[in-house]
């Protein structure tokens, strides 16, 4: 069995921060040995008659072998490339198959940061375990942070919280494209994408775009939103004010004759839309960026 892992400290600074760590560690169980291995802390160690419940998040990936968890309301089955992410204040218990063991690699976070992390993401705040797969990028995350929490050199706190916040977005990121990967739908919203990356300067008809790509009008509206997080007409929208912002900083363009460009009606119409976006009006944009004034 091969274990290398630490508990860890924190002060004031780092809990301001938002994110810190507790724990990090990694761990290959073989096969017909006991599990948890034995040298964790009381708080932390378990029985599996008893389970138990931690005061921290914890994610812990299983790259090797398999095994099961089970929480009050649910029992999973674990394979190598799953995820399993604990929240605090729940009950459970999880361990592998004895006969296969498995390879885990585990991090153990708390803060107000990670809070608003967890609760405000539809794919985690009720995520216990997740397949998804091999991923040698989110292992070298895993592995940095194990790194960094062996050494404990000033500041590993927030190089952590970093590496943290990349593996919970790349674990968002896969779970929303499940239903996309590789299909023609999720290709014909690239596609639509890139059509409207090149219409910037006029108002575009999204029927015609659907047409075009040969899919059902309101299918392709709704798995865009799904797919970008936003209406093919907000997304259009979204990157002509990018293009005005730009267009604000790096050139002495009036703003009537940006409005003008990107195909707006009216420059009030413009300005309204852009304030509504980017909280300030075009030309106050321009001011506080450093653009270039006439």
């Amino acid at each position: 069995m091969e274990s290398n892992f630490k508990y860890l400290t924190h002060n004031p600074d780092d809990k301001k921060w938002g994110l810190y760590l507790m724990v990090a560690g990694s761990a290959r169980i073989m096969p017909n040995t006991n599990y948890p291995p034995r040298g964790h802390p009381t708080g932390y160690n378990f029985h599996w008659s008893n389970g138990r419940i931690l005061q921290e998040y914890q994610l812990n990936y299983i790259t090797e072998g398999e095994g099961i968890m089970e929480t009050r309301k649910s029992r999973y089955n674990i394979k190598a490339g799953s995820i399993i992410l604990l929240h605090p204040n729940v009950w459970h218990r999880y361990k592998p198959v004895r006969e296969t063991g498995w390879f885990e690699h585990y991090i153990g976070f708390r803060g107000e940061m990670a809070d608003n992390l967890i609760k405000s993401s539809d794919v985690l705040r009720d995520l216990n375990v997740i397949q998804i797969g091999f991923h040698e990028n989110i292992l070298r995350d895993f592995n940095e942070i194990i790194a960094e929490a062996l050494n404990e050199k000033p500041g590993y706190h927030q190089v952590c919280s970093g590496l943290v916040i990349h593996i919970l977005g790349q674990i968002i990121s896969i779970q929303k494209n499940k239903s996309f990967r590789f299909t023609p739908l999720e290709s014909n919203i690239q596609r639509a994408c890139i059509m409207m990356r090149g219409k910037l300067t006029d108002n575009i008809n999204i029927e015609e775009i659907a047409n075009e790509l040969q899919a059902d009008y309101s299918q392709f509206r709704k798995a865009f939103k799904k797919y970008t997080g936003l209406s093919p007409k907000q997304y259009h929208m979204s990157l002509r004010l990018k293009q005005a912002s730009y267009i604000l900083t790096n050139t002495d363009l009036s703003v009537k004759e940006i409005s003008s460009k990107l195909g707006f009606s009216t420059q009030s119409y413009f300005s309204k839309l852009f304030k509504e976006k980017m909280k300030k009006t075009p030309s106050r944009y321009r001011i506080g960026n450093g653009g270039i004034s006439r």
